[in-house]
């Protein structure tokens, strides 16, 4: 059967960049949602299109419902009608929990939660239209047991895991899906930024003695996101390595 049009959100690096050539791979048309690096999801757009993939770029805040919107209607005359969105693109803060300001906190949420709220928001009418749709969230290890320094971040990603539960048992009686992914300690830009020293502490508190790849999390969401996993929805899985064990 031929697969529809996914919508990945901050596809163009990292994680995002990963998923979204592996959906691409998988027969999915994707739009590869980005925002402060549009010059990457082009070359991303550009590189599958070579290939013979159907990938378009679109620049948008997903914080901003209006450009949401708007990224939903590109989407659905450029490629075709959506049946997969994977809600990774997110933002992090570092700091001591009283030295957060508002500015920084409301930041977070804007994007880490309202950013997927307004994306599901926007391409919910048309699956249940076909009765047929499937989410998949990106939330994190540190959404589930927390972090030092990290409140703000872990509070939005915890709170994704509501979101996704509750949509589940919500929308499962019209035939949509919705899963959650927490990623571990992955090999990003974002992580190796830390030092080898933290990498390295980092490994070793990973019973399977690795950062995980990119390719990892896209595995994943290849897999949920396929009729196979057809039965399966309101779940939370980790992909990391055992570090919550």
């Amino acid at each position: 059967m031929m697969k529809q049009t996914a919508i990945v959100t901050g596809a163009s690096g990292g994680i995002g960049r990963a998923i979204a050539i592996r959906l691409a791979n998988d027969g999915w048309s994707v739009l590869l949602g980005c925002n402060n690096n549009e010059k990457s999801a082009l070359e991303l757009q550009n590189e599958l299109r070579a290939k013979g993939l159907r990938a378009a770029a679109y620049s948008a805040d997903v914080a901003n419902r209006s450009e949401v919107c708007d990224m939903i209607r590109f989407a659905e005359e450029r490629l075709g009608h959506v049946e997969l969105v994977v809600n990774n693109a997110g933002t992090a803060h570092t700091g001591l929990f009283q030295d957060t300001d508002d500015e920084a906190w409301q930041h977070i949420l804007d994007v880490n939660l309202t950013g997927p709220r307004n994306v599901i928001m926007e391409t919910l009418p048309g699956m249940l239209k076909r009765k047929k749709g499937c989410i998949i969230n990106i939330s994190s290890i540190w959404g589930i047991r927390g972090a030092s320094c990290e409140a703000a971040y872990s509070a939005s990603k915890s709170a994704l895991v509501g979101l996704t539960r509750s949509l589940a048992a919500e929308l499962a009686p019209s035939g949509i899906r919705v899963n959650c992914i927490a990623p571990g300690c992955i090999s990003t830009d974002m992580t190796l930024r830390l030092g080898d020293e933290t990498v390295n502490i980092l490994k070793e508190e990973t019973p399977l003695g690795r950062l995980g790849t990119p390719e990892d999390i896209a595995a994943t969401i290849s897999f949920l996101a396929d009729e196979s996993a057809g039965f399966i929805t309101g779940q939370v899985l980790t992909v990391d390595g055992g570090f919550t064990i």
